[in-house]
């Protein structure tokens, strides 16, 4: 299995957040059940952008981010994509990378190898299309 591991804290209590703002987070049909099995409607986390159901954005930023602290405010609940990050997924070249956008990139440790990686991400993304079909075929509120 893959691990990531970033320590985001910027002391006081405060995260970066950087990578919250906004977000392009893909979902999967795990993340949609764990998110609203917090309470949360689908409505109100969720989104269909480019072909996916995606997390929303509100004030341009990730609709779990808390503006105060930076912090994401369903952290041990968060998307799969969300855990992985700041690794990433290039579809186009099926390779993984680190993304340069993240400030606290070189910082970044990932357990596992690059191979395990690249299956995670295409497992992954199968899940993100299985989802949007699900959005397809019972809509937001009957998700």
């Amino acid at each position: 299995m893959i691990e990531v591991r970033i320590d985001c804290s910027v002391g006081r209590g405060r995260f970066c957040g950087q990578c919250c703002m906004a977000t392009e987070m893909v979902l999967t049909v795990e993340d949609v059940e764990r998110i609203a099995s917090l309470g949360y409607r689908l409505e109100e986390f969720a989104e269909v952008r480019r072909g996916f159901l995606r997390l929303r954005n509100m004030d341009g930023r990730c609709v779990f981010l808390d503006p105060e602290t930076r912090g994401c405010r369903i952290y041990e609940h968060r998307p799969l994509g969300c855990r992985l990050y700041p690794l990433i997924y290039d579809v186009e070249e099926d390779t993984v990378a680190m993304d340069g956008f993240c400030p606290r990139v070189e910082e970044a440790a990932v357990l596992g190898s690059r191979e395990e990686a690249i299956r995670l991400f295409r497992r992954f993304y199968a899940l993100a299309v299985e989802a949007y079909r699900r959005y397809l075929s019972h809509g937001m509120r009957n998700f």
